[in-house]
């Protein structure tokens, strides 16, 4: 199978979630510093490739039926496999933490909205043939939950006791919940006459 550059960097997304899932998890010996800076690397990488596959494909004309179907599934898959195993590892080290629930709702906060608006475009598609492109609401929540998980995997290293030192992630936490639940909610609106049950 031959692929063309963004689509061999979605690949390469995809191959960096295990090894994001494994070093958020266990830190293999290395210490808890060592493995969660390896894991931030993982993860910002992979948050990089998405940017510029999608960049690519767009300035070159590269976009193909399997970038189309693999590049949000890898999206998705790198985000929620970051939550997930945070709120695993969170639930392991600090047990029923306030943190560890707000954690916890974040992230079903994330699979509920990116399934509900997967689901819509689905249907807006297969009726009218509409494509409904990323807005800025959209782009912002991307970055967004980027920015949170980032900060959710490195915050831990530095130990200080204020708000369990989780200070930087609940206020980017609350922030990534916000633009997921207005950037849903968004999509939502504009086209609800596709789902609405009363028609």
């Amino acid at each position: 199978m031959k692929l063309n550059l963004p689509n061999k960097l979605t690949l390469l997304r995809m191959l960096m979630v295990p090894f994001l899932m494994v070093f958020i998890t266990f830190d293999f010996g290395l210490g808890d510093l060592a493995s969660r800076l390896i894991a931030a690397a993982f993860f910002g990488l992979a948050s990089f490739t998405d940017f510029v596959d999608g960049h690519l494909a767009r300035k070159y004309n590269l976009v193909t039926n399997f970038g189309k179907f693999m590049d949000p599934l890898a999206d998705k898959l790198m985000v929620f496999v970051a939550l997930i195993s945070l709120c695993y590892t969170t639930g392991r080290d600090e047990g029923a933490s306030v943190y560890g629930v707000c954690l916890l709702v974040a992230t079903v906060i994330v699979i509920f909205r990116e399934l509900a608006v997967t689901s819509m475009r689905m249907v807006v598609t297969n009726t009218d043939g509409i494509v409904i492109a990323a807005n800025w609401l959209g782009k912002v929540k991307t970055c967004t939950q980027i920015a949170a998980i980032l900060v959710a995997i490195i915050e831990p290293i530095f130990h200080y006791d204020l708000l369990g030192g989780h200070v930087a992630s609940y206020v980017l936490l609350a922030a990534m919940s916000v633009m997921t639940l207005w950037s849903g909610f968004a999509y939502f609106k504009s086209y609800w006459k596709y789902i609405n049950p009363a028609n």
